[in-house]
């Protein structure tokens, strides 16, 4: 077994995580996180999540900067901070000084300077803000534009990013001042100097937030920077509010967070099922009986028919489904060739077991939604063969794709779209932002596709592909982990991210979800051939990653009624609990690299036992799993409460029997 150190325990790499300083301006309390801005907060209610500078190359990639030390003068409510960032990728190479104010009057000031050092095309260079969901969406704004003022309501569901002369389109024309009225009468003005600034729903994406960017899309990109162009952007933030501005401190670290245990509701545990990796061959015994403990709804195979090797894949796929008594989730990538493929295909399926059928156009898939001509070919060639089986049909890019190009539902029997959270960040704290977004998917996919159940199919942590490359990409580097690899996959937060993940999409409405893949860097487990990059992505043969356990605990709550739960920081804690006739189980996740003192609330008196999975854990779960499920611990429930102090990434398993 690879000897893990504590943060690659943590999520996948040996850091630390980011440092940040808490600050104050006025009354409004942020933090500063490497050159950016956080948690803009006035009495405890969040304002602004983010102020960063981006940086987005040719193909919208994000290229990193490498900062200096920043100089932080901090008072009591006043700050300054200034720091220099370089970024550097292939051709493009780009400078730039920062300066941030605070005010004691709460007005915040961040400029940006910058020069460009060599020639490149670019699509994006400068601040994007961005406005959390909570407590804004549904609020008053007013822009004010080159061609005047503009004012609308923010919408609650997601609004569609429509194309317009081949181009994105924003919520509302570009501007150079923005005000968001909320609910509790706070008005929160941004405004801009350097260029023009709009905004969309980042909830396309599954991002928690509303961004405001610059420069707007609809003046076309890619855009050229010269040599020694210079580049200037401001950003100046104020409030105002019918409360004092009496300074409240935000500092929680000393108050446990709260969880507490609501009414049994109206949802039910979705299916839930995973990704077939195509790995040539069947998996091993012991790797087949440790996914068989987990009961897979459905494993997901595709069907490039394209691809001439399509029907070896297929059968793999068929084989490990029998392994596992496992139906198939089958979709299919159609080409010109399609009604001759489907015809071969038709004499393979016979006896086979098949949860669901997706219906794709390989050229149309990652960019627009199925049209009723390929779902009308599928039921033709293959609705005879396979009776009673549902088709599905929408999108294989992200959820933006179905909302712009709302699908023809007339000859479909379930809509389809694929998550992940890392379109637009990459940090610990960006994904969990995200969570929040992918709630919202179901409930808009489900506002146009009448009462057709949705499926998410798949999850990933990272986009398996560039869905806004317009360009060649270069070669992947054999030596560097492949785009669509994450090396948190392994770790205490994909286990804790995965949790939080499974909530939010349940409570949307979803029907189905096909998480990650069975085995290897993308899957629950490792292969027993391990990592082909084992210093890159820290697994050792046969490791079984923590958010196995996630599924494994699950198992048992097939078909099951959800608790209501009521987080207090839903953006440091989350749970997920169920109830059948004569069990309760419980799963709570530590969102964050710090200890966090728990109160866990309203929970039925008596035993109990508890299981938990963090940094001292990790290895028995992660090498010998059978060891590790008997692990569980006594637990005395009284009045109701139970209070934790979880570990970084912890995550908690619960459960109660009643007699």
């Amino acid at each position: 077994m690879s000897n893990l150190t504590t943060f690659e325990k943590w999520y996948g790499r040996n850091e630390p995580p980011p440092t940040f300083s808490q600050l104050k301006a006025g009354a409004l309390d942020l933090e500063f996180e490497n050159g950016d801005l956080r948690y803009i907060a006035y009495r405890e209610q969040e304002l602004i999540r983010r102020i960063y500078v981006a940086i987005r190359d040719v193909n919208w990639n994000t290229i990193p900067g490498q900062m200096t030390q920043p100089v932080i003068e901090a008072g009591e409510h006043v700050f300054h901070i200034q720091f220099e960032a370089s970024h550097q990728d292939k051709s493009l190479r780009f400078h730039w000084h920062a300066s941030i104010d605070g005010e004691p009057d709460g007005t915040i000031h961040y400029t940006m300077r910058g020069r460009a050092l060599s020639d490149f095309r670019y699509c994006r260079i400068g601040f994007c803000v961005l406005h959390p969901l909570a407590g804004i969406a549904g609020s008053l704004y007013t822009a004010e534009t080159p061609t005047g003022q503009v004012s609308g309501i923010l919408p609650k569901m997601i609004e569609p990013q429509w194309i317009m002369d081949g181009f994105e389109t924003a919520i509302f024309p570009a501007c150079t001042s923005l005000t968001v009225e909320t609910p509790s009468y706070i008005k929160i003005t941004t405004d801009f100097e350097g260029d023009l600034f709009e905004t969309e729903d980042q909830r396309n994406w599954t991002d928690g937030s509303f961004k405001t960017y610059c420069t707007p899309i609809a003046l076309g990109y890619p855009h050229e920077a010269k040599t020694g162009q210079e580049f200037y952007q401001k950003v100046s933030i104020r409030i105002e509010t019918l409360e004092e501005n009496s300074p409240v401190s935000r500092d929680k670290k000393h108050k446990p967070n709260r969880m507490d245990l609501g009414q049994v509701s109206a949802t039910k545990l979705p299916k839930i099922g995973f990704g077939i990796q195509e790995q040539g061959r069947d998996i091993d015994a012991d790797t087949a009986r440790l996914l068989s403990n987990l009961r897979p709804d459905h494993l997901k195979a595709e069907i490039h028919f394209q691809d001439s090797g399509w029907g070896k894949k297929l059968a793999q796929a068929v084989s490990i489904a029998e392994q596992l008594d496992s139906p198939l989730e089958l979709a299919l990538f159609l080409d010109g060739n399609a009604a001759k493929d489907l015809e071969i295909l038709k004499s393979k399926l016979f006896s086979i077991p098949i949860a669901r059928l997706i219906v794709f156009h390989e050229e149309q898939a990652p960019n627009g939604t199925t049209s009723p001509d390929w779902m009308h070919l599928v039921r033709k060639h293959l609705g005879g063969t396979l009776p009673g089986v549902k088709f599905y049909g929408g999108t294989n890019g992200n959820f933006a794709e179905l909302n712009r190009q709302q699908p023809d539902i007339s000859s479909m029997d379930g809509v389809v779209y694929t998550i992940n959270p890392q379109v637009h960040a990459f940090d610990e704290r960006s994904l969990i932002e995200a969570i929040e977004g992918q709630r919202d998917t179901v409930i808009t996919a489900c506002s146009y596709s009448g009462m057709l159940p949705i499926a998410v199919s798949s999850v990933t942590l990272k986009p398996p592909f560039n869905q806004a490359a317009t360009e060649d990409e270069a070669p992947e580097d054999p030596d560097e982990l492949p785009a669509a690899v994450d090396q948190r996959q392994m770790s205490l937060f994909g286990a804790a991210w995965t949790t939080a993940s499974l909530r939010s999409l349940a409570f949307g409405g979803v029907g189905s979800i096909t998480y990650y893949q069975t085995t290897g860097w993308l899957g629950l487990m490792e292969t027993n051939t391990g990592s082909r990059l084992p210093a890159k992505f820290r697994s050792f043969p046969g490791m079984v990653y923590p958010l196995y356990y996630i599924f494994e605990f699950l198992e048992r709550a097939k078909d099951a009624a959800l608790f209501q739960i009521e987080l207090d920081q839903p953006l440091l804690l989350d749970g997920l609990a169920y109830r059948t006739n004569n069990h309760l189980g419980l799963i709570l996740a530590n969102l964050q690299p710090v200890d966090k003192d728990v109160n866990l609330r309203s929970l039925p008196e008596g035993k109990a036992q508890v299981r938990r999975l963090n940094e001292d854990t990790f290895e028995l779960a992660a090498s010998n799993p059978s060891r590790f499920l008997k692990t569980n611990q006594p637990l005395i429930i009284k009045n109701g409460t139970i209070r934790f102090t979880l570990k970084p990434y912890e995550t908690v398993f619960i459960e109660k029997h009643f007699d």
